[in-house]
């Protein structure tokens, strides 16, 4: 239990969590081992159905195959399920190792008991908007059920879009709204030239998956998105 709360104290550190995504799928584990020796202890894995989001991506088994290496570096596991009903599938993904689960508003009608699930589960949860959802959603699950609080600030459903510029304000916005223990994430279009722009606009943590992974060397791309993420000064 110390080292599963030891976990979830990480997503209110600000950290770059590079997305597995965009990772060579061939080379999993070889590239997760080298973003961790990097120093990043945060790895998103982005769980899409289909339906939700166009794209078919990641399951339980894809997060349950990296836990154990990202566990004994100190690191998380953080999971987006981009999917329709996710309280349904909440309880495999926490038996598969996840750290924080993260859920869309828009894709159940029970988001309360969606978080519900997920904390009886022992794991950090987090609820996710799209760039056209208004933050204050969040609000009637912040203050007692909610850890991470994600803005996507690109479309979900696929890599490698530029951040809609609009979503720094709303970034901001939601920061003020948000109880201090609530970590803010943003997630999409995040590289070495717009991480702190989001770190100035609230965000702690930063989602990055093509900046990374489609990288020639993903640990050393990793360290300039982090570089630039340290150097920024929150608003």
């Amino acid at each position: 239990m110390q080292q599963g709360q030891s976990r979830s104290s990480l997503f209110g550190e600000r950290r770059v969590a590079p997305s597995i995504l965009s990772a060579d799928f061939a080379r999993l584990g070889a590239q997760v081992r080298e973003v961790l020796a990097a120093g990043a202890l945060i790895i998103h894995v982005d769980v899409m159905d289909g339906h939700f989001v166009p794209p078919i991506t990641l399951g339980p088994l894809i997060a349950g195959a990296i836990a154990d290496l990202v566990h004994d570096a100190g690191g998380a596991i953080d999971v987006h399920l981009m999917i329709e009903r996710p309280e349904r599938q909440v309880q495999e993904f926490a038996r598969a190792g996840a750290d924080n689960i993260t859920i869309h508003v828009e894709a159940t009608a029970h988001v309360h008991y969606a978080l519900a699930r997920i904390k009886e589960e022992g794991v950090s949860a987090g609820a996710a908007v799209c760039p056209a959802t208004p933050g204050p959603a969040l609000c009637e699950v912040a203050d007692d059920l909610l850890d991470v609080a994600l803005c996507m600030t690109v479309d979900p459903g696929w890599g490698a879009q530029e951040l809609i510029r609009a979503t720094l304000g709303k970034l901001e916005r939601m920061r003020g709204m948000l109880p201090e223990h609530v970590a803010l994430e943003a997630d999409g279009g995040v590289h070495r030239d717009t991480a702190a722009d989001c770190v100035a606009a609230g965000a702690n943590l930063l989602v990055a998956g093509s900046a990374v992974f489609e990288s020639d060397d993903p640990g050393a791309a990793y360290l300039e998105i982090a570089t630039a993420a340290a150097a920024a000064q929150a608003r």
